[in-house]
């Protein structure tokens, strides 16, 4: 019974077929439940012969039923029942995406940057947007920078119905000399092409995009206040775009990148911010997708993080299971430094990478820099569980030395308190003081390698 159905979901492969076929199934599966306790040889063999009739494309699955349970149960129990590894979800493969076919249109219509200190995040675009097609019979199509436009799509997309889009975040920052750099752009194209793998989009080359990038980071450069702490926030995107409310692979695929001139993300210096550990929703989950950047993990997170507000808190503390496991803050990676109850080791710890958290491109900075600066210096660096017991702990004993998210908008984002349980957790910060001493200094390593005051090989010169 088993095998007929698996054939049948794999004739029944659209919604067509499916009406077509579905009073033969119903057909089958009353000779099937007509019979208790074991099915008679003479039966099953007629009613095989009948199901390879019915279903020819599944006729090579459809063996004779069993006479009792026990094949039945190791059927239920073979490995064509779990979820497919990401990594094997996508049947795309990467299909030559070639910068050097690049077409430019310019925009007849320029703008202009106007006043940076007015600059609000997400709001402002530059001139032109890159666009790269793809589609099964063809694969990647001729790269466009294009001006900056408006998507016309069907209203039956896939993307609108089945959630087929994944995005990254990164920034070009421009150096005292005016070069302009990416900022460890590998990391973001590895993550992006998990991400559309994951969702059964299609992958590409990573440094064909990189290249692509750039070029049309150098065109809109201008676009780039020269004072430190201003940089150009790129959005690459890739959607589902086939016009079918089929549930399947998306035929055709979009990848685009459009462009943001943002300012720094605390213009009058490091403002400590507020948390709320919560544990009432969850936003990630072992076998999920909450290690992908796909825009489907966002929404659900938005009606908690209103109620945090709504409580006087700007973000939320994600946490899961009954331990109560830190994961990540909002849109940021979470660390602590921790002083070790027994023997006054310092640590700084972060969750590690189980699935249930995004593999951040700055909090794999924050690591690498920790490693080679504060290692020296006798720390600890962990990636591990831990707990909110564990950090309440820490900070009544006086262990809880200071806390900070790390993303790409503002890198280091100091925590002053974290409420939990009633009680508001103090993160080591005086009334005084608006940054820990680790977070400060996370942000000048950081900065100095974004903006080439030291040259490094994270930092990627574009243009």
């Amino acid at each position: 019974l088993t095998d007929l159905v698996f054939g049948f979901l794999e004739e029944s492969h659209s919604l067509y077929y499916l009406s077509k076929h579905l009073s033969n199934l119903l057909r089958v599966l009353k000779i099937f439940t007509s019979f208790s306790g074991f099915i008679p040889t003479n039966t099953t063999t007629k009613t095989v012969a009948m199901m390879r009739q019915l279903f020819p494309r599944a006729a090579g699955t459809l063996r004779a039923a069993p006479r009792c349970s026990p094949r039945l149960a190791a059927t239920w129990q073979s490995a064509r029942l779990y979820s497919v590894k990401p990594e094997a979800a996508s049947v795309a493969k990467p299909l030559g995406l070639d910068a050097s076919k690049l077409t430019i249109e310019k925009t007849k219509n320029p703008g202009t940057l106007g006043n940076p200190a007015e600059l609000v995040f997400g709001r402002k675009f530059t001139d032109h947007m890159l666009t790269i097609e793809w589609n099964q019979e063809q694969g990647w199509l001729d790269p466009k920078i294009v001006p900056y436009q408006n998507l016309s799509l069907d209203p039956a997309t896939c993307v609108f119905h089945y959630a087929f889009e994944c995005f990254e975040g990164m920034k070009a920052y421009k150096d005292k000399d005016g070069k302009v750099r990416l900022f460890r752009p590998d990391k973001n194209m590895a993550r992006l092409n998990k991400s559309a793998a994951r969702i059964a989009l299609p992958t590409f080359e990573p440094t064909s995009l990189i290249d692509l990038i750039s070029k049309f980071v150098q065109l809109d450069k201008h676009y780039i206040p020269d004072e430190r702490g201003y940089s150009l926030y790129l959005r690459p995107t890739m959607i589902g775009t086939q016009k079918t409310l089929g549930v399947g692979p998306p035929g055709s695929a979009l990848l685009y990148v459009i462009a943001s001139p943002v300012g720094p993300y605390y213009p009058t210096g490091f403002k400590a911010v507020s948390l709320e550990a919560t544990d009432y929703a969850v936003r990630a989950w072992p076998g999920g997708v909450g290690d992908k950047k796909l825009g489907a993990n966002y929404a659900p997170c938005i009606v908690p993080q209103l109620e945090a507000a709504s409580r006087g808190h700007q973000q939320n503390l994600w946490l899961f299971g009954e331990e109560e496991y830190v994961t990540e803050v909002g849109t940021m990676n979470m660390f602590a430094a921790i002083k070790n109850k027994e023997t006054g080791q310092k640590e700084l710890v972060t969750a590690p990478l189980d699935g249930t958290i995004l593999e951040g491109v700055t909090r794999d900075s924050v690591l690498s820099l920790a490693r080679e600066r504060l290692v020296p210096e006798g720390w600890m660096i962990s990636e591990r569980k831990y707990t909110m017991k564990e950090l309440d702990e820490a900070a009544s004993e006086g262990r809880l030395i200071e806390a900070f998210g790390a993303g790409t908008a503002a890198i280091v984002s100091p925590i002053r308190t974290i409420a939990w349980k009633g009680k508001s957790i103090n993160c080591g910060l005086s009334e005084a003081e608006e940054s820990g001493e680790i977070a400060l200094r996370m942000k000048g390593w950081m900065e100095a390698r974004q903006y080439g005051d030291e040259e490094h090989e994270w930092s990627y010169v574009a243009a």
